[in-house]
């Protein structure tokens, strides 16, 4: 499922014009985004969490050349699904 099909399906569910259910979507995925760039959890609860993780710098190897290369420390967005989504997935 794409982002257009989910638009889709909030303005039928709704009864929005699709354009407004885009906007609402948007809007809603811009303040998780900022929430999370900022070091906030963002939980929806039944769905799961969505947290700002630091991983360490270390060492890799490049596979074109097998050189060992320094990467850099970073941050990376990870997700915690929650437990009824755990149990409707399965």
């Amino acid at each position: 499922m794409n982002k257009a099909r989910i638009v889709e399906l909030l303005a039928t569910e709704h009864k929005i014009p699709k354009i407004q259910a885009e906007g609402i979507l948007n809007s809603t995925l811009d303040i998780m985004k900022t929430a999370v760039k900022k070091g906030d959890v963002v939980t929806l609860v039944g769905f799961g969490s969505f947290y700002k993780a630091r991983r360490r710098a270390r060492k890799g190897r490049n596979p074109q050349t097998e050189k060992e290369i320094k990467i850099p420390a970073h941050n990376v967005s990870k997700f915690r699904p929650g437990m009824e989504f755990k149990n409707r997935v399965k």
